[in-house]
């Protein structure tokens, strides 16, 4: 990997750490300093050097919305970034669980991705993940913006030698009935509206020792924010329920973004770079990005994450705004 690439990818990391909202980690890095730095380029490489399948799991549902649906961030970065892994020559499938599926489905018709290769997870079938892995041929497995579940006991010892501060603290702050579960930014379980397809991360190893995994996040309880310790979350997590978010499910990489679909986006970017395959970033400029959002809102209600409302944003940025961070991707390759 040349100098210029990887000074170029590290500018894409840049451009996606702004939080406009304030609401997220990478607000807290002007006081506290960069999370997962390099984790962007890392994660590109990894990919790049030696990808053959990768599934990306992605869909967020938002149950307290007017019309219940899953939320505009996620779907579109999994499926774009999907698309120019395809167009790199990289086998993908997108995954999603049943409650999100309606907006997983919109998402991949918009793009022209196909649905045969959007899997929709039931993990109430028994031995689910047996049956799931046995039909693929993984090396990169990535979560987008998926809730994964909170900190126990035991996974606050396995990070120990990161934290500063003792157990008794973490069981002060965190009571038994908060472990192992989902939450969303309020502190509220969740796990009723989330499928646990954390659990394909949980064992991957056991079905492919090899695999790499990859989180992409943007509020600290996502899969994948277990690469950070649980003590530097609850300090950074804009919550009053900071202590109860941390999620514990660590990934090889894990990519912090202003909103997760710029992660995606930029890893997209990033590893088109790598393989000098970057005309195909510039088919998702401005007016085919809304129309894909117009897409998932008026075929299956998706809702932005911040707003709850049945509108074509995310995250309650305006348009605009939220289209920074790629078009000054776009700006870069157009040096």
């Amino acid at each position: 990997m040349g100098t210029s690439q990887t000074d170029m990818i590290r500018e894409f990391d840049r451009l996606i750490r702004r939080d406009p909202g304030k609401r997220g980690l990478i607000d807290s890095e002007s006081q506290f300093g960069p999370l997962c730095q390099d984790h962007l380029l890392q994660a590109a490489q990894a990919i790049h050097s030696g990808a053959s399948q990768v599934v990306i799991i992605t869909g967020f549902y938002v149950p307290s919305a007017p019309v219940p649906a899953a939320e505009t961030d996620g779907p579109p970065g999994a499926v774009l970034l999907a698309l120019i892994l395809e167009a790199c020559g990289i086998d993908t499938l997108v995954v999603t669980d049943e409650l999100c599926a309606p907006v997983l489905t919109a998402t991949v018709d918009a793009f022209g991705y196909p649905r045969s290769q959007l899997a929709v997870l039931n993990p109430d079938q028994p031995g689910w993940v047996e049956s799931f892995f046995s039909r693929q041929n993984i090396s990169h497995l990535i979560s987008i913006e998926r809730v994964g579940p909170s900190h126990t006991i035991d996974s606050w010892l396995a990070q120990a030698s990161g934290q500063s501060v003792g157990i008794e603290l973490f069981q002060q702050r965190v009571p038994e009935m908060h472990f192992d579960r989902c939450h969303n930014m309020r502190g509220e379980i969740i796990d009723s509206f989330t499928a646990p397809l954390h659990q394909l991360f949980d064992r991957l190893h056991e079905f492919f020792p090899a695999a790499i995994s990859i989180g992409i996040g943007d509020g600290g309880n996502e899969i994948g924010m277990g690469a950070i310790t649980w003590e530097e979350l609850d300090r950074r997590i804009a919550s009053d329920f900071s202590a109860l978010i941390p999620c514990r499910i660590a990934t090889d990489w894990n990519i912090v973004a202003g909103t997760s679909n710029w992660g995606a986006a930029a890893l997209a970017a990033a590893v088109a770079v790598l393989h000098d395959q970057t005309d195909i970033l510039f088919d998702w400029q401005r007016d085919e990005q809304l129309k894909v959002l117009e897409f998932m809102v008026s075929e299956a209600n998706a809702v932005d994450g911040v707003t709850k409302q049945c509108e074509p944003t995310v995250d309650g940025l305006p348009f605009l705004t939220y289209m920074q961070p790629w078009e000054g991707i776009l700006s870069i390759l157009t040096r």
